[in-house]
């Protein structure tokens, strides 16, 4: 339990630390990833590059230093968190190393007089606290993983046994373990990290995807968006070596299940899923596993896409819907060609907006579910607030750097 002392001069810092957070954060990668280079390979080093990873962790510190009197208010965050680094293989021994590197970093970046020896002893109990909750939850998520029917810890060998184009942009690739061994069951909704070698960078690297199909099946299902180039973007670095080099009978190193963004299938209540882009993948899971357990849930499917070209799981949904009385769909497309206006494959033309949700997909006591940029989630909370739904009811989940995950 930190003492009254130590909560207050770490509070006092928020403001200091929502002002000079980025810079703070920026020196502390820096200087961590000179000292310590191995740990290249397990953080995202395209989210260093872009900035995400700099930004989420200056949010992380500065909410924790203002919430320390009642940490347990960050406590669905650091749920949040600890899924990420499950999945990223970030264990007990690396919390030193990061809070070396952070307590140095507050003293070179504040500098002497504000950083004081006082303030430092203090930082170094509040985040030793922030530690000790991250390594128990952590704990907990490994052990599960771990000791399940068809788990496992750290990395596991999978073969691709099949690559399908979904879209001009989304390819799926179909995983089974190398041992033979069985698949652990995972909640819709959550996701995998994949490992691979980028040799341009002397680097494994990890990534994230959602697992795409129902769980249950032989094999897992990924959907990987190719991040081309755009502007001052550079192309993503893993999604185009998976697209361009990795095929059928090729091996990928996959760590278990994890995430929190998942259907709750505890309940009965009706499920509104809407996505945009490739924040369709999560959805596609929810959808099949609902469909395929003969759950006499009405569901709704909602999804925008820029037009049809870039649709991914078109003919798949299709089947579905004609398949399933229970299921309705949704489709926008944002600028749709010739093609997708003669072959009516889509509702309505432009973005998403509440009076379709109205009139088409509305039901009062519904689920809904929310999976796309991050402006696009905003818009949507927004839009099914305006029209009387409970934020109890609004799940979201955003690719990326999540708040509070470094």
């Amino acid at each position: 339990m930190l003492s009254d002392v130590i909560r207050q001069q770490v509070k006092a810092t928020a403001p200091i630390l929502k002002e000079h957070g980025v810079v703070l954060t920026t020196h502390f990668y820096q200087r961590m990833f000179l000292h310590n280079p191995e740990l290249k390979n397990i953080f995202n080093q395209g989210h260093q590059h872009g900035g995400q990873q700099q930004q989420a962790l200056a949010m992380a510190v500065a909410a924790y230093a203002e919430h320390i009197d009642e940490p347990s208010v960050l406590l669905p965050v650091l749920e949040r968190v600890a899924n990420k680094h499950v999945s990223l293989g970030i264990r007990a021994e690396h919390y030193p190393i990061v809070g070396q590197h952070l307590l140095a970093s507050i003293r070179e970046v504040l500098g002497e007089e504000t950083a004081s020896d006082s303030l430092l002893n203090a930082w170094g109990a509040a985040y030793q606290q922030l530690a000790d909750l991250l390594i128990r939850l952590e704990g907990n998520m490994y052990h599960s993983a771990a000791t399940q029917e068809g788990g496992w810890s750290g990395l596991r060998p999978f073969r691709v046994m099949d690559k399908q184009i979904e879209s001009a942009e989304i390819t799926s690739f179909y995983l089974q373990p190398t041992d033979g061994g069985k698949l652990p069951k995972f909640h819709p909704g959550q996701y995998v990290t994949v490992q691979t070698y980028i040799p341009s960078l002397g680097l494994t690297q990890p990534r994230q995807y959602s697992l795409s199909d129902a769980p249950g099946k032989e094999t897992f299902r990924i959907s990987v968006k190719r991040e081309d180039a755009i502007n001052m973007r550079p192309a993503g670095t893993v999604s185009n070596l998976l697209h361009n080099t990795i095929n059928v009978g090729d091996i990928l190193q996959l760590t278990p299940p994890a995430g929190d963004f998942v259907l709750h299938e505890e309940r009965d209540t009706p499920v509104v899923l809407i996505s945009a882009g490739v924040g369709q993948t999560p959805m596609m899971a929810m959808l099949q596993h609902l469909l395929t357990s003969k759950s006499l849930r009405k569901v709704g499917y909602i999804h925008a896409a820029r037009n049809g070209k870039v649709h991914a799981f078109k003919q798949e949904l299709r089947k579905l819907a004609n398949a399933h009385d229970n299921l309705k769909t949704v489709l926008f497309y944002e600028q749709p060609d010739t093609q997708d206006i003669i072959g009516l494959d889509y509702d309505y033309t432009g973005r998403i907006d509440e009076d379709a949700i109205l009139l088409r997909i509305y039901q009062e006591n519904a689920d809904y579910y929310l999976c796309g940029p991050v402006g696009f989630m905003q818009q949507q909370r927004q839009q099914l607030q305006a029209i009387g739904v409970d934020s109890s009811r609004i799940h979201m989940e955003v690719f990326g750097s999540n708040a509070m995950s470094n």
